[in-house]
């Protein structure tokens, strides 16, 4: 008996398939299929710009991984850049074998796959957030104009806070297509809150689908419209079944998973492990052409009703492989879900039209 492989062979055309759930952003380069393919005979290299406790821990998990065959570091202290490499390269007996380098001239960087930034300046007490933006910005235009310049052909994720808007300032300096240009976005949003709802049902966390869009920050969206546990829609019965489930009780939700970050780095001063597994898992889906759909800060212009003139940067899901951002979920969204989100992008639009890129 003939098995059939695939849907084409039952006469289904495979051309386009994928066009009525995602959509591209709005991009000047528009993804070609050598733009999507691994090059081949190639060694993969990943580059971490920043060797703090987020970029170490972004290192250590592509490292333990096996996501590259070289990894770059990047920091402006130098003892404490080689103490790291050093810290890493001693460990060679127990890990595949990778080429770690590092330097604190981007340099280092050429010919990346991939560049992680999480290098950013922090608040001082007292500074306003547009101060801190403004000194964020000053940082990105001594990194990102380099990196672009050594890698040409790279894919770039933003990892520094606030990171919607400094992957819009990473995507202007840079001159890539959007769709080369990432922010790392709610991902680890939607992982706490898939933990939230899975810890609740007692049920694995990998088999709750659950979406936080829009700002990676105070005004982030929590879509209950689509969550699913299992591949059944969950909201409703959640609701039926718990009376408590009223709109205050999902704020609070909504509001427990924004302070989730807060919470851990007031108990051990800064987060670290949850966002290097969520870095990993954007490295992964991207270097190997998984066409996962994870929820990243992306261009969203055009978007849920957002204006196609305001280029701003907020997290949707999206597929992403070898050629970056594949396309964006067309969501069916709720119409207060559509009109929180609209409400977030206003306030990332405000702040990028501040700064003056």
């Amino acid at each position: 008996m003939h098995k059939t492989s695939s849907l084409s062979e039952l006469g289904f055309d495979p051309s386009g398939a994928s066009s009525g759930f995602f959509r591209p952003v709005a991009d000047d380069c528009p993804l070609t299929p050598s733009s999507l393919s691994v090059p081949h005979g190639r060694l993969t290299k990943i580059s971490v710009i920043g060797a703090g406790n987020v970029g170490m821990a972004i290192a250590q998990t592509i490292l333990t991984q096996n996501l590259a065959d070289e990894i770059a570091l990047v920091d402006a202290l130098p003892d404490k850049l080689r103490g790291e490499a050093l810290d890493l390269q001693h460990a060679a007996a127990f890990l595949p074998r990778v080429r770690i380098v590092s330097g604190t001239d981007p340099a280092v960087t050429k010919n990346s796959d991939l560049v992680i930034v999480t290098a950013g300046a922090r608040q001082i007490p007292g500074e306003t957030r547009l101060n801190l933006l403004q000194r964020n910005v000053s940082l990105y235009r001594k990194i990102v104009p380099q990196v672009a310049e050594h890698s040409p052909d790279a894919l770039l994720l933003v990892v520094s806070n606030p990171v919607d808007v400094l992957t819009y300032v990473a995507w202007k300096l840079s001159g890539f297509p959007a769709s080369r240009v990432i922010g790392s976005g709610t991902n680890l949003d939607s992982s706490r809150f898939r933990f939230l709802v899975a810890e609740h049902l007692d049920v694995n966390a990998q088999d709750v689908q659950a979406y936080m869009v829009g700002e990676h920050g105070d005004s982030s969206v929590a879509i209950w419209s689509s969550i699913s546990v299992g591949g059944m829609p969950a909201f409703k019965s959640l609701r039926d079944s718990h009376h408590s489930f009223d709109e205050a009780a999902l704020e609070g939700i909504r509001r427990a998973v924004v302070g989730g970050a807060y919470e851990v780095i007031g108990l051990k001063g800064y987060t670290s492990w949850a966002i290097g597994y969520s870095v990993a898992s954007l490295a992964t889906s991207l270097l190997r052409d998984q066409r996962r759909v994870h929820p990243v800060s992306v261009l969203a212009s055009g978007f849920h009703g957002i204006s196609d003139g305001h280029e701003v940067f907020l997290s949707l899901p999206a597929r992403l492989g070898r050629g970056g951002i594949l396309g964006v979920a067309e969501m069916d969204l709720t119409e207060a879900e559509v009109t929180q989100l609209r409400r977030s992008a206003k306030t990332l639009w405000e702040n990028c039209q501040l700064l003056g890129l």
